[in-house]
């Protein structure tokens, strides 16, 4: 079973994310094939719009989390050939139009994303997540400098501060995402709207998409700069073994024993 889902209808290339038995969540593969389906998206002229989705009940779960402690843990872990990095550079270099379809619950990348899409439609009964404080880690995706571009800065701060479930009610009233579905209408709503955006020029809307970005890319870089470095400070320090540790043995985090300062 691959990993991502390809489809094409009308100019707009749908793309699902398809390891469902793991919500979704990304594994180094599954980070590669939506990098190169991304940029082989971009290069082809019979593509208009991309639309992203998840199979099954979750749109994605963030990062594998068992790959993510064996990464810790071995020496011998075999990153992939693009990885988190290299997604999170075709996202930002995509420039046609980007449509999400958030069926499921959505953790990390599965939130994070939403930054780098022009339209969101969210199912009534999924949920997001960013649980970065709860991992030990810090955001990603420039999602500190795109989310409060989004939501407002303290809106961003609850979402990536808290590791606390955003309902999509609440997702919609911050401008998280701009439309709402019944769970049996979202995918028809959304194809519908990327149909009506694939039928205009394609030159048209990249050169849109180019005007509305390029102001932001300087502040994108930066972000993922500081983002980065934080994340690599972190990783494998005593608050994130001590989350993944938790995951691993199916208990939740104690964060009140670590050293001072974590």
């Amino acid at each position: 079973m691959t990993n991502l889902q390809i489809d094409d209808r009308d100019r707009v290339r749908t793309l699902t994310l398809n390891r469902p038995d793991a919500l979704n969540a990304f594994n180094e593969a599954l980070y590669d094939e939506l990098t190169e389906a991304l940029r082989s998206a971009a290069a082809d002229d019979s593509v208009a719009v991309v639309l992203l989705t998840g199979a099954g009940r979750a749109f994605s779960a963030g990062t594998d989390l068992a790959e993510m402690a064996d990464r810790v843990s071995n020496p011998d872990f075999v990153p992939g050939k693009h990885g988190f990095t290299g997604l999170i550079d075709a996202l930002e270099e995509f420039d046609k139009p980007l449509i999400l379809a958030i069926n499921g619950l959505g953790l990390g990348i599965g939130l994070t994303i939403i930054g780098f899409a022009d339209l969101a439609f969210m199912s009534t009964e999924a949920r997001l997540k960013c649980p970065f404080a709860s991992l030990g880690v810090a955001p990603e995706a420039a999602s500190s400098y795109l989310l409060p571009h989004l939501v407002g800065r303290q809106n961003a701060a609850w979402i990536l501060m808290s590791s606390e479930w955003i309902t999509a009610a609440e997702a919609l009233e911050t401008g998280l995402v701009w439309r709402l579905c019944e769970p049996a209408e979202l995918m028809d709503e959304a194809r519908d709207h990327a149909t009506r955006l694939a039928a205009l020029p394609i030159s048209s809307l990249r050169a849109i998409k180019r005007t509305m970005i390029e102001p932001l890319r300087e502040g994108i870089a930066a972000a993922r700069l500081r983002e980065n470095q934080c994340f690599a400070d972190l990783m494998g320090g005593p608050a994130n073994i001590e989350a993944l540790t938790a995951f691993t043995e199916g208990r939740a985090p104690d964060f009140t024993a670590l050293p001072p300062g974590w």
